[in-house]
């Protein structure tokens, strides 16, 4: 459902001695990283009017839609009034923050934070920067949170357009988002338990294992088959740095990708960016659906 938009104007952080005129990812690339996300989120509470929020939706190309569907908008915030965050510069991606009111039977409705400014890797902020949506949501008191994306398939069988629950991945970025000694156990990084709510929901969803690249250019057809080799069916440039600082954070991990295209040597056709829209605009329906029946049960 859709309510009416709370549209929010700038605020200057005049608290902060050192803030910049726009609080964006650039101004929090020396700050500690959990600081920085609680000042985000303090900012983002004050923004809303909403104090916290229970699960956290980073919604990547082809999910955009999704956000119209899962419940009520209270308020919606331009990323860059929010400490740390930026403008999106990928287009496909939308350059907000959303705070949801999502109902649920029997139940209090739930309150959902919907990241619509992703920082990739590529874009050169840094890994903090990439990382600082997940810690924002946690520091907004988000338990769970929802990593969507859109990727190149390997597997033939599963046809550009379907959504893939993300069962593990292997992270070729060379990168962690975590620094120093911080020895995280990853074993069921993806729950298990998240994968088998989903499939309460639509229960042929397939399963498979995200392998990140750093990008931005797409993988060689060698690279691709190397992801194969080492037991990767869907590749792309996000989602597994975001995923291990959210299980640093503390929480519970729902990876869900959108095959746009098959991978490069798997399909015979050049990869474009126009291709990965135009196959998100085509799915957005059906993405949204599963979201919306799924959001409610977290």
């Amino acid at each position: 459902m859709r309510g009416p938009r709370l549209r929010l104007g700038a605020v200057t952080d005049a608290s902060t001695p050192d803030a910049p005129s726009s609080p964006g990812v650039h101004s929090g690339a020396a700050a500690d990283p959990q600081e920085l996300a609680a000042r985000a989120a303090a900012r983002l509470a004050e923004l809303t009017g909403v104090p916290g929020h229970d699960v956290a939706l980073v919604l990547g190309s082809g999910w955009a839609a999704a956000a119209d569907l899962v419940g009520e908008v209270v308020a919606e915030v331009a990323a860059d009034e929010v400490p740390g965050f930026s403008k999106p510069v990928v287009s496909g991606h939308v350059g907000t923050l959303r705070s949801l009111s999502v109902p649920r039977e029997g139940a209090e409705p739930l309150r959902a934070l919907v990241i619509g400014a992703r920082t990739h890797l590529y874009e050169g902020h840094g890994v903090r920067a990439v990382a600082h949506g997940v810690r924002t949501a946690a520091a907004a008191g988000c338990r769970t949170v929802v990593l969507t994306n859109g990727c190149g398939g390997l597997d033939p069988a599963i046809a550009p357009g379907s959504a893939v629950l993300i069962r593990d991945h292997v992270n070729l970025t060379g990168r962690s988002p975590l620094e120093g000694p911080t020895f995280v156990d990853l074993t069921d990084l993806y729950s298990s338990r998240l994968r088998e709510l989903a499939r309460t929901v639509r229960p042929d969803l397939p399963e498979g294992v995200y392998v990140q690249f750093p990008g931005p250019h797409y993988e060689t057809p060698a690279e691709v088959r190397m992801a194969g080799v080492i037991g990767g069916t869907l590749v792309g440039m996000s989602t597994a740095l975001e995923a291990i600082a959210a299980r640093h954070a503390g929480m519970e991990v729902l990876g869900l990708s959108l095959v746009t295209n098959l991978a490069a040597g798997v399909q015979a056709e050049p990869l474009s960016h126009a291709e990965v829209l135009a196959a998100g605009r085509e799915a957005a329906p059906r993405c949204a659906a599963l979201l919306a029946g799924l959001v409610p049960l977290l």
